[in-house]
């Protein structure tokens, strides 16, 4: 289906900024779709795996881990590295030892404030990458403004809608639809409107439900 008169497959995604297996699910999807030439609509919507996480931590990010996971450090770090080293795969470089853990609520604003502007894939990029590659804070307003306008977007407008919470209400609807549809954990890929995948899984994986989606539709208008 390379067709450019075939309409793109909606894919939603729900994910979190702070959720390593997202981005990497991101990226084995992302090459599924140019290995497959099958066009997409990506709508990204949000998810919170740690709500509860304050704006400001002390500390390095395995130690937040380890005491929200209840295991010891030496377990935690074991963990960042097997994750960071699936990362290298997909050309990802995490940094954990610059990794400023915060709460991702303001940045999921921020997400639904680019979407409403026409730039939301390229701020849920720019999040993540500011996240695990940069060691950015993305829990402050200040912080995601700069983010929001090295993408192009009016940095005070930013300031004022977060500052407002003008697209919180946005953020728990997305999060009450993902318990709607049984969603406990991210990234999840829902194809179609009926088709879900859950987990960062490999490229063939999403490559193969592109395709089934595709000879469904095919089957239905012939």
């Amino acid at each position: 289906m390379t067709s450019d008169d075939a309409s793109p497959i909606k894919v939603d995604i729900w994910s979190d900024i702070a959720c390593p297996w997202c981005f990497i699910g991101k990226r084995k999807f992302e090459a599924a779709v140019s290995s497959s030439g099958i066009p997409v609509e990506v709508e990204y919507h949000s998810f919170e795996l740690s709500p509860g996480t304050p704006v400001e931590m002390e500390g390095k990010h395995q130690d937040f881990l380890a005491a929200h996971l209840g295991v010891d450090a030496g377990q935690a770090k074991a963990m960042l590295d097997r994750v960071s080293g699936i990362a290298e795969t997909v050309g990802l470089h995490y940094d954990y030892d610059a990794l400023q853990t915060t709460n991702t609520v303001l940045g999921h604003q921020a997400i639904h404030y680019a979407k409403a502007h026409g730039k939301q894939l390229e701020m849920k990029e720019r999040l993540m990458k500011a996240y695990f590659e940069e060691g950015r804070h993305v829990g402050r307003i200040p912080e995601l403004a700069d983010l929001a306008a090295e993408i192009g977007l009016d940095r005070e407008d930013v300031v004022r809608s977060l500052t407002a919470g003008e697209y919180l209400a946005a953020v728990h609807a997305d999060v009450a639809q993902a318990g709607e549809l049984g969603i406990r954990g991210v990234p999840f890929f829902v194809l179609d409107g009926k088709y879900g995948v859950s987990g960062a899984q490999e490229s063939a994986t999403f490559v193969n439900v592109l395709e089934q989606v595709v000879q469904e539709r095919s089957a239905v208008a012939s």
